[in-house]
Order: structure tokens, then sequence, then C-alpha cells
């Protein structure tokens, strides 16, 4: 599996941040799977400074699918736990709306990934609840 550098992790989290926030609620939950996905690439690092970090680049961005091109250049491993950790996001209120849908396709199409495996994972995801 490909490293990811500490900007690429707060790119890639400014994403899940968004992924959160497109149902307008934005949970305690949500910050926690966020968390858990900077803890899967950076070890010993301030969590809540790198979170801090991503949700000011969501905030101010309205280009936040220029950090698709950071995921694209990666391994299929990473793209698939990147999809993964967005998934996990999306479900944690136990529902999908058309914007989050919506917002994983684009995604996937932006990073040159199988519409049909990101529907496996969240298949499997949702059966995991």
């Amino acid at each position: 599996m490909n490293k990811l550098d500490k900007e690429s992790i707060i790119g890639i989290s400014a994403l899940l941040v968004h992924a959160a926030k497109i149902d307008e609620i934005y949970s305690g939950h949500e910050k926690d799977l966020i968390k858990n996905f900077i803890k899967s690439y950076l070890k010993e690092i301030d969590l809540n400074e790198i979170l801090k970090k991503a949700e000011e680049i969501e905030n101010s961005s309205n280009q936040l699918l220029n950090y698709t091109n950071i995921i694209k250049k990666n391994s299929i491993e990473i793209k698939k736990d990147i999809i993964e950790h967005l998934w996990r996001v999306i479900i944690s209120d136990k529902t999908v709306d058309q914007y989050e849908s919506n917002l994983m396709r684009r995604i996937c199409g932006l990073i040159y990934f199988p519409d049909k495996e990101c529907a496996e994972i969240k298949l499997k995801l949702m059966n995991e609840k």
C-alpha cells in the first residue's frame, strides 16, 4: 500500500468532512470516524489539529473535489480504503440520501474507482450495522 503524506491526509479528511456534512448533520460520531481514518495513516499525531485543518479546508473550498487528484494517484488498495471510510461516514446515520449517493458516484468517477466495487463496499458496511 502506498503511504499518504500528512497534506494528503488533511485533504482527504476534508473530503470526509464534506461527506459528513452533506446531509447537514455533522455528528460527533462522524468526527470520530474521520479521526479513525486519520489515525489509520498517521501515527503519533494530534487528531484534533488535523481534523480542525480539514474542517477549515472544507469550509473555505468549493473546489473540494480537487482532493480527488491526491486519491487518483494512489493504489487501488488506498482508493478502496478511502471509499470505505467515506461510506462509513455517510451511513453512520443509517440513511443514504441522493446527495450522498451522488457525491460518492462523482468521487468514484474522478478517482477511476469501479462503481460495482463501490456498491459492494456500501453493501458490506450496511450489512455490518
